[in-house]
């Protein structure tokens, strides 16, 4: 897994080397290699999928126009993360201003499904009672997500659903060590009581 990881890393340079040099099919590459985890992150985010689609699109666009300006001190997927994550604080914002956003609902859940797979894919031979309980339970999770402090909902959307290392979150928010740990810790602690609100005593 780790070889492959790193080789994917490698190839990422490869096609970002040629992304500076104006090849744009390169950059396709990248975008068909990273956009499902990226929504994914967007989702997790915003609990709109919606609004996630529209957070990757423009992000994307961004990385595209400042990738010749990337230098490569980071890899290529914490970069493009980091923009995603700015565009998603910044979507959030637009939709607090107008006073309409909604935590993520079963619907929503079953788009992301379709456009990214989120974690906990349907098995096989799942009865359609299962599923629905299922989905409910994936949106339940998600509005405690939806519900937490920013700040506080971003590290834990990167380590605990995205499984980010310490050192790539500290790079993607540019924040401290210290301060990845302890707000960590304080999502998951808001988080878990979150969840017992909604589901009970875990």
């Amino acid at each position: 897994m780790a070889s492959r990881i790193r080789d994917i890393e490698k190839d990422d340079a490869k096609y970002v080397e040629l992304c500076r040099q104006g090849n744009t099919g390169a950059f396709e590459v990248l975008v068909e290699r990273h956009q499902k985890r990226m929504l994914n992150i967007a989702f997790r985010m915003t609990g709109d999928y919606d609004e996630a689609c529209d957070v990757v699109q423009e992000s994307f666009l961004s990385a595209f126009k400042a990738i010749k300006g990337f230098r490569g001190d980071a890899l290529f997927s914490t970069w493009l993360c980091g923009i995603v994550m700015n565009h998603a604080r910044n979507r959030l914002k637009q939709v607090k201003s107008r006073s309409r956003f909604e935590s993520a609902s079963v619907e929503d859940m079953e788009q992301m499904k379709e456009g990214c797979r989120a974690e906990g894919a349907c098995t096989d031979g799942e009865s359609a009672i299962d599923r629905l309980e299922r989905e409910e339970l994936e949106a339940g999770v998600q509005k405690c997500i939806s519900a937490l402090d920013g700040e506080q909902r971003e590290v834990l959307v990167l380590r605990d659903i995205q499984g980010f290392t310490y050192d790539e979150i500290r790079d993607t928010l540019h924040i401290p060590d210290g301060t990845v740990k302890s707000r960590l810790f304080r999502a998951r602690d808001t988080l878990k009581d979150r969840l017992k609100d909604v589901f009970g005593e875990l």
